[in-house]
């Protein structure tokens, strides 16, 4: 995985070479630069070496020497691509660069290049001829590209601390994506936490004009739901299911350095497992995270899978005490604020999984598109209420279930049933970022001395569920998922958290061709009261019963303990949040009255505002 920079217009070699080392980390094996005088254009690239150790080097440019390009991601299929290329005549310098790959495709097919690709990506490519740029980004955003367009100047990096390190760029604090902050946990692209710099979607190209400076931006790509489902038996789509999953791992086990697997002991990194351990190789090597709260701990569930397929296990228990300091370096590193607890131990897990290998498979994007996770189960129900209970009577249930006693276990009976309400005082199209957010509207409203604009607030939850052509909540709940909640809250913790060991992670399940088979799946095989039903039909087959049947835990930490106890406190001063408001919700959590854990750790990672 790679780190990449640039920019054209005001700056000079210094704002590359500080861009570039903003991003060492994300690729500490080689480094490098290109420049173009005429359009004082740079390019600046941090890699780190996966494939074609000797010759992939990078910024890259083709054999003709009208494109240079900087690439950050694999395409899984550019063996397939490479052989179609030199059938129409490309030719290539490197021995199995993919970079080289998307270089070439673009210049066969322009920008609808990307629609051939397996993989994940976020590149730049400098078109010397059209005197354009020209920027894609993967189709769920598994890697990061940030830019910004001022004056004469365009600047892109694939994370902000490496852009603001540019000398023309001056940030400033952005209102509107705070309080969204606060409302879904993330900042929703296209915004930032900063005024006038932009997260490329998922799913977008972009292209710069550079006599113009004009942007333009694209989208490619979305997932829907096909028109077509499925009619076949359940047996045969699980089978046919677990063999475009079987070979979206062995595309993903291509490397010149090994992979392993994280293995949580859930059914979706079990089953990865299990596909990586039938795929020839001699010998898988499988990492887990422990913690020493036995509410959060799923250690037992992940020996027991790696010793079903006789990996290689290593294994490591999280401990506030004695990683308290690496705590306070995950909270300074994360570029941009993102609140989910699982970001401390999956940064640990991480940085065991780095020491011992380069590159790692994970299960990220199955309780996305096969309906994970647990408030699918309260749908039903909730619907039926929302239609039946009227708005004071819900009111009263609201304020009785605050009597409930705080817990700060795992998802806790009273952390359900409270979010659940909390979802049900808006309509449907809200529920999946009120029951995943810090705050209510109301709350939101206290915290920063303002009325708020409901639907100015959750549009991007809004859009989601209005551009979902499917009549079920299922399906429309899954698009809020896929849209928004996997792209920036999922996809970006497993990339900050693992380029933060320089660490490469794989995500088979967000393959095309699985992604392109699960469209058509119906949506009561995907949840039929039971969560990621034909999963389960599907890994039956291979893993032990006690995984595939156990109850989902969720891969979080006990920041709610945490906070009460002083071991993690949040910052003050916090730009735009009422002061006494914030000291209100902190002096409940405390005091065992209120259970504040998720604004209290949105806070947390505000300390570098």
């Amino acid at each position: 995985m790679c780190g990449i920079a640039g920019f054209f217009g005001k700056g000079s070699r210094e704002d590359i070479t500080a861009m570039s080392e903003a991003l060492r980390y994300r690729g500490p094996d080689a480094h490098g630069e290109y420049h173009d005088a005429k359009r004082n254009l740079w390019f600046g690239h941090q890699r780190l070496s996966i494939l074609d150790l000797n010759s992939g080097d990078q910024p890259m440019e083709s054999v003709d020497g009208h494109l240079t390009i900087v690439f950050n991601g694999e395409i899984y299929n550019f063996i397939q691509l490479r052989t179609e290329l030199e059938q129409l005549g490309h030719k290539f310098k490197s021995s199995h660069s993919d970079t080289e790959v998307v270089l070439n495709a673009y210049r066969e097919w322009g920008e609808s290049a990307v629609s051939k690709f397996n993989g994940m990506w976020a590149f730049c490519i400098y078109d010397k001829r059209k005197e354009k740029l020209f920027l894609s980004r993967d189709r769920f955003g598994k890697k990061p590209l940030y830019y910004t367009s001022q004056g004469s100047s365009f600047v892109f990096a694939s994370e902000l601390s490496s852009l603001i390190s540019h000398s023309a760029i001056n940030p400033s604090v952005s209102k509107i994506s705070l309080q969204k902050y606060y409302a879904y946990c993330f900042i929703p692209a296209p915004l930032t936490i900063y005024n006038n710099i932009y997260k490329l979607r998922a799913g977008d190209n972009l292209s710069v004009d550079i006599k113009s400076g004009k942007v333009n931006v694209r989208k490619y790509w979305r997932y829907t739901v096909s028109k077509t489902p499925l009619t076949s038996s359940v047996d045969e789509i699980a089978e046919e299911m677990t063999d475009i999953l079987h070979n979206a791992v062995k595309r993903r086990m291509i490397a010149d350095v090994p992979v392993g697997v994280l293995l949580s002991g859930g059914i979706d990194s079990s089953f990865i497992a299990a596909l990586a351990s039938d795929n020839g190789s001699k010998e898988i090597r499988t990492f887990s995270i422990g913690f020493d709260d036995p509410s959060f701990d799923e250690s037992v569930y992940s020996d027991l899978a790696a010793s079903h397929f006789n990996t290689v296990h290593h294994s490591r228990v999280f401990d506030f005490d004695q990683y308290h300091d690496y705590i306070s370096s995950v909270v300074a590193h994360l570029d941009e604020p993102m609140a989910d607890s699982s970001n401390f131990p999956t940064a640990l897990l991480c940085d065991e999984t780095a020491s011992h290998i380069k590159v790692a498979l994970t299960g990220d994007g199955a309780d996305e598109l096969l309906c994970g996770y647990d408030p699918y189960k309260a749908v039903k129900y909730a619907s039926l209420y929302s239609k039946l209970v009227p708005g004071p009577i819900h009111s009263a249930i609201r304020a009785m279930a605050s009597f409930l006693p705080t817990s700060h276990n795992n998802i806790s009976f009273d952390f359900k049933v409270k979010r659940t309400l909390s979802g049900l005082s808006y309509p449907p199209e809200y529920w999946g970022a009120v029951w995943h957010g810090a705050l209510d509207p109301a709350q939101i409203s206290k915290l920063f001395g303002e009325e708020i604009d409901i639907e100015g607030l959750y549009s991007e939850a809004i859009e989601s569920w209005d551009n979902c052509e499917a009549d079920n909540i299922v399906d429309k709940m899954s698009q809020y998922y896929i849209d928004l909640f996997l792209q920036d809250r999922i996809l970006t913790k497993s990339d900050r958290m693992s380029m933060m060991s320089s660490l490469e992670l794989r995500s088979p399940y967000l393959d095309i061709d699985l992604v392109n088979f699960t469209r058509k799946i119906p949506y009561n095989l995907k949840f039929n009261g039971t969560t990621k039903y034909i999963l389960k039909q599907a890994a039956a087959k291979l893993l032990p019963d006690e995984i595939v049947s156990r109850k989902k835990k969720g891969f979080g930490a006990p920041v709610g303990k945490w906070f009460k106890s002083g071991k993690l406190q949040v910052p003050k001063n916090v730009p735009f949040l009422d002061a006494s408001y914030t000291d209100k919700l902190i002096n409940e959590h405390i005091q065992g009255k209120v259970d504040h854990r998720l604004f209290l750790l949105n806070t947390l990672f505000l300390k570098k505002l």
